[in-house]
């Protein structure tokens, strides 16, 4: 079936994928260190996903949004807000080698990942198994799967502790143009082949690994303080730009970019050929490891490997709540939806960060 064929054919996306016109709008296992050993970038030589699965029935890797949203770049400057935010606070639900999204429908094909957020995720993971799942995060509503390579310390798994932080960020100026995710999206932020240089000059790059006075490392430290207060951290941020069209393309990111510098401008936009704004989420993640970090590793490699992947199975009308009072609304928010400077405002969600 041809692509255009698949944007046209609703039949092929379950009822769970829909959209509405107006709104664009995750048992603990693990892997042997044995198969955290295997060479770098193991799981992931396969540059474009193959692989049927019920959401792509013909393996061609193109999952088409249903109906596809159309938009043009925003190119308006709302009144300045210092903060158009909130978190996602997920913990660590289980590891395993599994990524639904690269090796969808393949077990044990994929370097060791630690996911946060929906309790379910594996390699069998659809739209329809992570919305009926289990979630680590606070809001009940968010069933997304996260995941990223695990840590290691020699063969001993350094796994964060607690919910870690999550942001969901307004990353065009506009930040009153701002939609939801559309249920289904999925993309990888980064590549485990990427170069150290392409890691150091990625635009997701933040802060990189950092621990104690140590910032902007492209690798891992040779050494951390060793003291409690101290962990090995890491800031990177995800393509916020869509481009309407499809949930997942055969490289797990065309469609989804960054936004970019209008002309003459400060101003950041989505491109032309990716103009839907969407929630900008960015990992700032804490590993409890210090001391000496020679044997420190990814499961993918260096510490250059790292990437990450999102998977949004939120319920609609919560993301859309906390997209609107907090990015929109242009709040720094909580995972409750609530901003401590601007109480005035109120919370998206009540005190158990459901819907009121």
């Amino acid at each position: 079936m041809s692509r255009r064929s698949k944007i046209l054919s609703g039949a092929l996306i379950t009822s769970a994928l829909a959209l509405t016109s107006f709104e664009v709008t995750g048992v603990a296992a693990s892997s042997t260190p044995a198969a955290a050993a295997a060479p770098a970038h193991a799981g992931h030589a396969m540059a474009l996903s193959t692989a049927a699965s019920p959401e792509d029935p013909d393996g061609d890797g193109y999952i088409p949004a249903v109906p596809p949203v159309t938009g043009t770049p925003s190119t308006q400057v709302p009144p300045h807000r210092y903060f158009h935010e909130f978190q996602a606070n997920c913990a660590v639900s289980h590891t395993r080698p599994d990524d639904p999204i690269v090796y969808p429908q393949q077990p044990g094909k994929s370097h060791d990942h630690t996911f946060m957020g929906n309790t379910t995720t594996d390699a069998g993971s659809t739209t329809a198994s992570l919305s009926a799942g289990g979630t680590t995060c606070k809001a009940p509503g968010d069933l997304s799967g996260y995941w990223m390579p695990t840590l290691y310390n020699g063969d001993k798994k350094i796994l964060p502790v607690g919910p870690q932080v999550i942001y969901y960020k307004a990353g065009v100026t506009d930040y009153t143009s701002v939609r939801p995710f559309p249920k289904g999206l999925r993309f990888v932020v980064g590549s485990p082949m990427q170069s150290a240089d392409e890691f150091r000059h990625h635009p997701g790059f933040v802060e990189g690994w950092e621990c104690g006075d140590s910032y902007f490392n492209t690798e891992f430290p040779a050494t951390c303080p060793n003291r409690a207060d101290v962990q090995l951290n890491i800031r990177f941020q995800a393509p916020s730009c869509w481009d309407g069209k499809y949930l997942d393309t055969p490289d797990h990111k065309s469609h989804m970019a960054y936004p970019v510098v209008r002309p003459g401008t400060n101003d950041n936009v989505c491109p032309a050929d990716h103009p839907v704004a969407l929630p900008m989420i960015e990992f700032k993640m804490a590993f409890p490891v210090n001391g000496d970090m020679s044997q420190v590793r990814l499961s993918s490699g260096t510490g250059h490997s790292f990437h990450y992947d999102f998977f949004n199975a939120w319920d609609d009308r919560t993301l859309k709540a906390l997209v609107d009072h907090c990015v929109v609304g242009g709040l720094q928010c909580d995972a409750r939806g609530y901003d401590e400077t601007h109480p005035e405002a109120g919370a998206a969600l009540n005190s158990d960060y459901r819907l009121p």
